[in-house]
This record gives structure tokens, sequence and C-alpha cells, in this order.
């Protein structure tokens, strides 16, 4: 006969692949004399319908191959982009391999547009702190990352500085009485707040959402663990600023931290399962994996992460409200902006779904804080909406020490030096919430520069945290 080779198998029916091989291996043994217009039947049969032969004393192991092969799991994984997608990043010489790996991993899924690294970036879990993430239609759970619309509030009052100075013990009595730091931690029913983001319709969403609702209200205005504070400092504006109408000069000033506390965790951690069973990644990317905004879960993670993000407001709200009436005074200016989320914006004529973990918005004009330490200063900022940066900025500082490495190398002594030549009375923390677990703010803001606008300083004076230290929800 005239040889049949693997492209006739392929026009009949046959796959590329072992099959194909095996099928030309049996052709070339036992059909070299039969005709090849009934051989190419023969084989059609066995392509359409291998059940008919599995007893043929030929063509059974080829049969069974074929049916084994239509029956086996299908790899759903989804491939990443063979090349990463070209990314900027600002402050690269102090930004550790990991988090560029990281960033260079998020660029290469099939749903991303563009991406950024801020300054204070470091290597976290899927995208990196400091990560800026722009997709197509697409939200990843672990891209906003497990304290979901964690903030930054600014609270600034016409209070001098000298009256924080003469007024110390206040201060820290009433910061005591109206803050609770830590996992778990939350108000009995008698002490319990109120406020309109309990009644919202989306914890009715689902039955998982709706059991989140107590928890919540009992840990409403309260701060979660780590590196989260309140603290009482002192802002200076070394000219006035027209817009917030704050004329130069130095005032006291209540800055906090903290974001959804468990209901934002718990949010967290089953959308993510969630993504990873629809979406399935390589290895090294699963932790990326991603949800269509015109799936169900897509659209239910998004309200849910919605109610998340407001809800973390409203514990700010509430921290800033009962020691705004425990201090007094005339507040000149609240500001506050969060991370940690995810946002539907337009970068370079696209619509995108933004992710910024661990980065702060910085649109033109927006307004944003940017903390150090618990001894070094924090910014009060201003946005120059610079679309390389896809209109962000740093969160803080970010850390140049693990909570454990800060741990084992650093000293209550060495900590407690560092916060007495700084005049910072501190209640609570651990070590691995040092200042010198942090990098640099001041080299932070310098690689920046071109982000955002400084506006005013703030100098933390008296700083609490939770008293676990590292525990967080």
């Amino acid at each position: 006969m005239n040889r049949i080779n693997g492209n006739d198998l392929l026009t009949i029916g046959f796959n590329q692949g072992k099959i194909l091989g095996l099928a030309l291996e049996v052709l070339e043994k036992n059909y070299q004399d039969t005709d090849r217009e009934t051989v190419l039947t023969i084989m059609k049969n066995v392509a359409e319908k291998p059940e008919l032969y599995l007893d043929h004393e030929i063509l059974e192991d080829l049969a069974t191959k074929i049916i084994e092969d239509a029956n086996a799991p299908k790899d759903d994984t989804i491939s990443l982009n063979e090349t990463a997608m070209p990314f900027n990043i600002y402050g690269q010489e102090h930004i550790d391999e990991g988090a560029v790996r990281q960033m260079d991993t998020a660029m290469r899924l099939p749903v991303t547009v563009a991406g950024a690294l801020m300054p204070d970036a470091h290597q976290g879990y899927g995208l990196p702190i400091g990560g800026v993430l722009a997709a197509k239609n697409a939200v990843i759970p672990y891209g906003v990352g497990v304290d979901i619309g964690c903030r930054m509030a600014l609270s600034v009052f016409d209070i001098p500085e000298s009256h924080f100075v003469n007024n110390a013990d206040i201060y820290k009595r009433e910061l005591i009485d109206h803050t609770r730091f830590g996992a778990g931690h939350g108000f009995v029913r008698h002490q319990r707040a109120e406020h309109a983001v309990l009644e919202r319709n989306e914890f009715n969403m689902t039955q998982f959402i709706k059991t989140l609702q107590d928890k919540a209200w009992s840990q409403l205005g309260t701060s979660g663990g780590g590196n989260h504070f309140v603290e009482w400092g002192i802002i200076e504006f070394a000219e006035r600023d027209e817009v917030l109408n704050i004329p130069a000069g130095r005032y006291v000033a209540l800055l906090s931290h903290s974001g959804s506390r468990g209901l934002g965790a718990t949010i967290a951690g089953h959308y993510t399962r969630l993504a990873k069973d629809i979406c399935k990644l390589p290895k090294e990317a699963s932790n990326l994996a991603y949800l269509d905004m015109n799936s169900s879960e897509g659209q239910e993670y998004w309200l849910a992460m919605n109610l998340a993000g407001d809800y973390a407001s409203a514990c700010h709200e509430i921290i800033h409200n009962k020691l705004t009436k425990a201090i007094g005074g005339q507040l000149l200016a609240r500001v506050e902006n969060h991370h940690n989320f995810a946002w539907k914006e337009t970068w370079n004529g696209e619509d995108v779904i933004v992710h910024r973990k661990g980065a702060t918005p910085a649109g033109k004009g927006v307004m944003g804080i940017i903390p150090g330490s618990m001894t070094a200063p924090g910014f009060l900022v201003r946005g120059k909406g610079l679309e390389d940066a896809i209109n962000s900025a740093s969160h803080g500082a970010g850390r140049q020490m693990s909570r454990t490495q800060a741990i084992k190398s650093i000293s209550h002594q060495e900590m407690d030096a560092i916060l007495k030549a700084n005049g910072v009375t501190l209640i609570g923390a651990g070590r691995d919430e040092a200042p010198m677990a942090y990098k640099d703010i001041n080299m932070v803001m310098d690689a920046q520069k071109k982000l955002v606008d400084v506006v005013a300083k703030f100098s933390p004076k008296m700083v609490r945290m939770a008293d676990d230290g590292s525990k967080e929800d």
C-alpha cells in the first residue's frame, strides 16, 4: 500500500500526541500489505467508535488508549504569558528581589493590562506589598489582600502643640479608653457603637456574609494587630494650604491605621479559595487567581469587598469621633485614604480594575497619608496623577526586616532608646514593629517625588498598638 503518514491520520480524526504515534506504529507492524483505502476506513472507524474494537486482535490496545485518553481529566490550568509586560519600579535599589519576581509573575497574567511597583514594596503573597496591577474585567482577591480596605485616617485640630505637651496624661488616658486592639478583640454589647454600615443590604447577599454581621458589630470601632495603630502627634504645615484652608503652623493631630478586621479577613479567605477553584493558574501564580467581573462570583466578591472597605472606614470614623469628643477643639480637616482594594478606573483610555495592595491612590489632586514608623514622620500628600505609576504612591515606609528577623535582631533596650530619643510614648506593640524594622521614610519619599507633593509633615508623639504585637486578624 502507499505509506500512510501522520497527516493522513489527522485528516480522518486523530489528534497530535501519543495516540497518533501508536496508530502509526500499529500500521507499520500490521497493515503494510493492506489496501490504503481499506486501512484508512478501518482507522477512521477506530477513531470514531473505539469501543467496537476492544476485542480486536490487532487494534484492541489502540482502541483502549483512545478511550482512556478521551476520559482522562483535562488540564484546565490557565497558561501565563511567556513574557512579562514591562512595569515601572520606583526606588528599585531599595526593593528586594522577591517583590520584583512576584510582580514579574503578575505581569504575565492573561488579564494584566499594566503594573507598577512602589518604593515601599516588599514580598507578600501573590501580588507584592506595594504592587499596583491593572487588570481587564477581572478582580484578584489576593491582589486586594487579606485586610480589605485597610486605611489611614487623619484628623487635624486647632489645638496648639503646647496643649498636648501640658496635658499628655489626659491624651494618654483618652487614647487607652477609646481604642481596642488585636486579633479577635471587640466590644461587649453595652459598649458597642452603632453605624449605618451595619444595616447595609449586602449583609443579606448570602448566608456566608450574613453570618459575619454580629462579629462586624462587636469589632466596629476597633483596630487590628500588627502594624495597626492610633496615635497622637503634631502636624506641621510649612505654608498655608488653600484647599484644606489651614494656615501655616503646628497643630495637634490624630492618625489611625487599620482595616476591616475579622469581616474583611474572612471575606478575603472565602473568595480567594473560590477563585483558586475556578481559576487554576500555575503554582507560581496560584495566589493571583482571579474572578471574571461578568461572573456571579466576581460580582459577589466586588460587593463584599466594597462592604468591607466601607466597614473599615466606619471603624475609623467611630475612633476619631470618640477621641474628638473626648479632647475637644475645632476639627480643621479630616483626610482618609485606603489601600488593599480594587477600583474601577480608566487607564490609558481603557476601563480597568486597579488593584493597590499596600499602595495609596495618588490621582491628580487626591489627598493621601503616607506614614513612616512609630518614631519617623508621616506625610500628608496630594497626588500628581502620574499614569506611569497608575496614579499611585507608597502606603508607608515599607518593611526592611521580616517580623521574625526584627524580633531576633532588635533588643528591648534598643527599641526603648530610639523611642526616648524621639520623644515618643508607646502603648503596646512588640519588637516586630520597632522603627528599625522599616525602611527610611525620607528615602521612600525621595523616590516618589514624581508621584506626590508633600502638604504637611506629621510627627508621632503618643502611639497605641496591639499589646501582642504581631498577631493580626
